[in-house]
C-alpha cells in the first residue's frame, strides 16, 4: 500500500538490501526458491539477531503473498458458526477505520493467491515430537530469559530501529509499580485489559502483554519537566479519546500540578476522573484531542509470551518471550485522509492487486496509516532475533486491514476503564464484561457464536467445560465461572502440551507457514477455498459487535481499589 503516510516515517535509500545469507542466485543456481532460501539461514544461522534476506527486493522472498490473511481466515464455519465477527465489522461513526468488512463475516473474498491457504503448519502433526519433550524440560526452556540480551545484542549489531528499553521486562508485573508504570523510568506504561477472542486466550497457547507509551510532551509540564501527574492525565485523556466517551476514570490526579481542573468541579483538588475536552495538558497542551484516535508519537509495546504453570498449577506469564512487538504512531492524520486511504486500499483489492507495504528499514513496515509495525520473535536457540520480511507481513493484515480495531489497535481499546485498568494484566478477579451495546458476558457469547473454545473449534479442554455434549452451551458451568481466568486458563497439562508444540516451531523456524501452537492439525480448517461455491453464513448470522467493553455494566464503582496481581503476574 502506497500512502501519504510513508511520507512521515524514516526514509530508507533503497529497497533493496544487503543482508546476512547467501546471494539469491547462488540459491536458485542450486534449485531452491528464495524463501527456502531464507529458512535455511533461519535454521543454521548462530547467534544473528537481525533478520537474513539475499540481495534482491525482499517481496522476492515471500512464499506467501498473502500473509496478512492469517490462519484463522480459513476456519470453515459449517453454515452456523461465525467466529469472523471479532474481526470484521461494518464502520462505527465517528471513527477513523472504515475499512467496512462486515461482508466477510458470511462470504469469502480471496485473491486467487489467498484462495490456498498457505498456513501448512496447521496440517502438520507434532504429537510424535511433541511426545519426546520431558515437562521438565519445556519448564526449564519457559523459565529462560531471552528478553534482557536482546537490547545489546542489537546495539553492537548497530540496529537502527526500535531497541527494547524497558528493563525487567521478563519479569512480567514485577517491572511496573501498582499504577501500571515501569519502575527503570522507560515511561512504559502497563494497562489491565480483557485479551481479544480466542487467539490470545492462554488455553489456545499465549499469555501476553501490552505497554503504551506517550511522547515526551505528554510526560512534562509546560517548561519541559518529567511530571507524572501531567502524564497521568495526559493518559486518562487519551483512554477517554481514543475510546470516545465523554468522561472516564483516572488515577488520582493532583489538579494544581497540572495546573487544570480536569473533572470539571471547578476546584484544583485530586481528580480521579477528567471529563473530554479540546487539548491535551502540559507539555502537549497545544495538542488537540480527537475521538477514536491516538496522538502521535504513541508507542506499544507488546510481548507474547508461552503459557507459564507454577507450583500450584496456576498460569503465569512467565520470562521467555515468543515475540516481542513494536508499533510507533510516526503521524496522525485527520479522519478523512484515513478514510481515503481505506478507499484507496478497497480499490486496489478490486482490481486484485496483492498487499503491498513499504519496508522501513530497521523500524519493520509502514502500515500505510502513519504507524511503523516491527518486532522480534526465537531463533532456532530460543534467543530472540528480528523479524524476517515475510514474518512482518504476517503482523500487517490485522494492523491495518480489518474494520473492528480503533486507529489499528486492539489492546488500548479493552482495557479496564479509568483508574481500575492502570497496572499490569491480571485476569483473575476480571469479570466477563460484555461489549458495548451488548447484554451478555463477551466470553459466553463468543462461545456460543462459535461453537468452541477458539476459531478452529479444536479445544477438547474448552469444550468439555463449557459446552453440553449436544454442542450447545453449558449455560449453568459459565454462570458459575468466577472470572475472565477461570474462564480462559488452561490445566497445566494443557499448558505444557501447547508451550512443547510451540517449542517444535521454534526449533523448525518455519514461522512463514504459521506460528498457531498445535500438536494436531485441526479439522475444521480449510486447504483449498473457493469464493464461489464454498459454505457460507446466513445472514441471521452476521453480528455487528464493539471491541470496546460494557465495564461499567460488571464494575460500578469504578475507582474501586480493586486486588489485583496474582495472574499473570505470579505472585
Amino acid at each position: 500500500m502506497f500512502s501519504a503516510a510513508a511520507k512521515s516515517l524514516p526514509v530508507v535509500s533503497s529497497l533493496l538490501f544487503v543482508l546476512s545469507g547467501p546471494p539469491a542466485q547462488a540459491g536458485e543456481a542450486a534449485g531452491k526458491s528464495v524463501h527456502e532460501q531464507v529458512l535455511e539461514v533461519l535454521r543454521t544461522q548462530q547467534g544473528a539477531v537481525t533478520r537474513p534476506l539475499p540481495e534482491l527486493h525482499p517481496a522476492r522472498t515471500t512464499f506467501n503473498a498473502e500473509a496478512p490473511i492469517p490462519p484463522q481466515c480459513y476456519t470453515k464455519t459449517a453454515g452456523q458458526f461465525n467466529p469472523c465477527y471479532v474481526c470484521h465489522q461494518n464502520p462505527v461513526e465517528g471513527r477513523e477505520n472504515t475499512m467496512g468488512d462486515g461482508r466477510l463475516q458470511i462470504s469469502y473474498a480471496f485473491s486467487d493467491v489467498g484462495m490456498t491457504n498457505h498456513w501448512e503448519n496447521l496440517f502438520e502433526d507434532r504429537s510424535e515430537a511433541v511426545a519426546k519433550i520431558s515437562d521438565e524440560e519445556i519448564r526449564t526452556w519457559i523459565a529462560g530469559d531471552n528478553y534482557s540480551e536482546l537490547a545489546p545484542r542489537l546495539k553492537a549489531a548497530e540496529f537502527t530501529g526500535w531497541i527494547p528499553d524497558l528493563e525487567n521486562l521478563h519479569l512480567a508485573g514485577a517491572a511496573f509499580d501498582r499504577e501500571g508504570f515501569a519502575l527503570d523510568g522507560s515511561h512504559w506504561v502497563a494497562f489491565n485489559y480483557k485479551p481479544l477472542p480466542s487467539t490470545f486466550w492462554p488455553t489456545n497457547g499465549s499469555t501476553d502483554d501490552v505497554m503504551i507509551r506517550l511522547g515526551e510532551p505528554f510526560r512534562t509540564d509546560a517548561v519541559g519537566r518529567y511530571s507524572r501527574e501531567v502524564y497521568k492525565a495526559n493518559l486518562a485523556l487519551v483512554e477517554l479519546s481514543l475510546k470516545g466517551y465523554e468522561r472516564i476514570g483516572s488515577l488520582p490526579i493532583d489538579e494544581a500540578a497540572v495546573g487544570v481542573d480536569l473533572d470539571g468541579d471547578g476546584l484544583l483538588g485530586t481528580a480521579r476522573e477528567v471529563i473530554a475536552r479540546e487539548h491535551f495538558v502540559g507539555g502537549a497542551h497545544d495538542r488537540v484531542t480527537a475521538t477514536y484516535l491516538y496522538p502521535q508519537d504513541t508507542e506499544f509495546l507488546h510481548t507474547v509470551r508461552y503459557v507459564g504453570v507454577d507450583a500450584e498449577g496456576g498460569v503465569v506469564v512467565p520470562p521467555r518471550m515468543k515475540e516481542v512487538r513494536y508499533m510507533r504512531k510516526w503521524k496522525a492524520y485527520d479522519k478523512a485522509i484515513y478514510a481515503r486511504e481505506y478507499q484507496l486500499e478497497n480499490f486496489a483489492k478490486e482490481a486484485g492487486r496483492l498487499p503491498a507495504y513499504q519496508l522501513v528499514g530497521d523500524h519493520g513496515l509502514d502500515n500505510g496509516f502513519g504507524w511503523s509495525v516491527q518486532g522480534f520473535i526465537e531463533g532456532h536457540d530460543g534467543r530472540l532475533r528480528s523479524l524476517s520480511y515475510e514474518e512482518n507481513l504476517f503482523c500487517m493484515g490485522c494492523h491495518s486491514s480489518i474494520g473492528a480495531t480503533i486507529d489499528k489497535t486492539f489492546g488500548f481499546p479493552r482495557k479496564i476503564d479509568g483508574a481500575a485498568g492502570w497496572g499490569y494484566i491480571d485476569l483473575k478477579g476480571m469479570p466477563d464484561a460484555p461489549n458495548r451495546g451488548e447484554q451478555r458476558g463477551e466470553i459466553a457469547t463468543y462461545l456460543e457464536r462459535v461453537g468452541g473454545g477458539g476459531e478452529f473449534r479444536s479445544n477438547p479442554e474448552m469444550f468439555e467445560r463449557w459446552f453440553n455434549e449436544d454442542g450447545r452451551l453449558d449455560e449453568a458451568a459459565i454462570a458459575g465461572a468466577r472470572d475472565v481466568y477461570e474462564l480462559i486458563a488452561p490445566s497445566p497439562e494443557r499448558a505444557l502440551e501447547l508451550n512443547k508444540a510451540y517449542r517444535v516451531i521454534v526449533a523448525e523456524q518455519d514461522y512463514l507457514f504459521g506460528r498457531d501452537a498445535t500438536s494436531v492439525p485441526p479439522e475444521n480448517v480449510f486447504r483449498f477455498i473457493d469464493n464461489g461455491t464454498a459454505p457460507t453464513l446466513p445472514v441471521d448470522r452476521f453480528f455487528t459487535w464493539d471491541i470496546r467493553l460494557d465495564w461499567d455494566a460488571v464494575l460500578p464503582d469504578e475507582g474501586a481499589d480493586r486486588q489485583r496481581g496474582s495472574i499473570m503476574t505470579g505472585e
